[in-house]
């Protein structure tokens, strides 16, 4: 049954993309990562945000 899921995860799974932005806090001025699971075609536009 694994193996099924797995399956149909790497056919549906190709068109997103893992997408890693690292952002400054204001208060503490450390740095943290934000994750997000974006569409492959919406890439560009979710980096362009600020």
């Amino acid at each position: 049954m694994a193996k099924k899921v797995v399956a149909t995860l790497q056919k549906s799974g190709k068109d997103f993309a893992k997408v890693i932005r690292m952002v400054k806090s204001p208060k503490t001025g450390a740095y943290t990562f934000k994750e997000n699971i974006v569409a492959n075609d919406q890439v560009k536009d979710f980096l362009a945000k600020n």
